[in-house]
């Protein structure tokens, strides 16, 4: 079920089918370099499975990222509930194939998102949250209007937290 459509992009529901498709990014050590460890084939399949209790339960989740032309998977975008600092708030997530990277297609996906979570969630604000490290995260944050918000520690590693408001 198609959730968000932009420019070149849908966004639907992840299946389980996907995992396949899904393990390119999340099995991949390159890719997952900011995450403790590239996710088993196990992990990944635990993840669809998470993102489908997750829209049960609040209505959202991390969806399929698939390219219009060719109707090509390259990743998952959307927003979970998590607890960042002691406090559960929406964030905006993605996780974008290597060899889609560097495209805009982070920051169209993460757009849409952000508008999804205003306009059809009725959320006041969105929160963004990755390591300290991983700018390129930080900047697909920044391009969608996102504004440092503060940091926190998580596993003794250091986390930047990023916020936008409903205009």
């Amino acid at each position: 079920m198609m959730i968000i459509e932009t420019k070149r992009l849908y966004l639907r529901e992840l299946i389980p089918e996907d995992k396949t498709n899904l393990m390119k990014v999340l099995s991949d050590p390159e890719s997952m370099v900011y995450y403790p460890h590239p996710f088993s084939e196990k992990e990944v399949e635990n993840w669809i499975y998470w993102n489908i209790e997750n829209y049960k339960k609040y209505q959202h989740g991390l969806w399929a990222v698939i390219v219009k032309k060719g109707k090509v998977f390259i990743g998952d975008c959307g927003i979970t509930m998590q607890n960042i600092g002691n406090e559960t708030v929406p964030e905006i997530g993605f996780h974008i194939i290597k060899e889609y990277c560097n495209k805009g297609f982070a920051t169209e996906a993460a757009m849409a998102c952000k508008e999804y979570a205003f306009k059809t969630l009725n959320f006041p604000k969105i929160f963004s949250y990755t390591t300290i490290k991983n700018v390129p995260s930080q900047k697909v944050a920044e391009k969608i209007g996102m504004q440092n918000y503060k940091y926190f520690d998580k596993n003794g590693e250091k986390q930047i937290v990023q916020v936008a408001y409903l205009n």
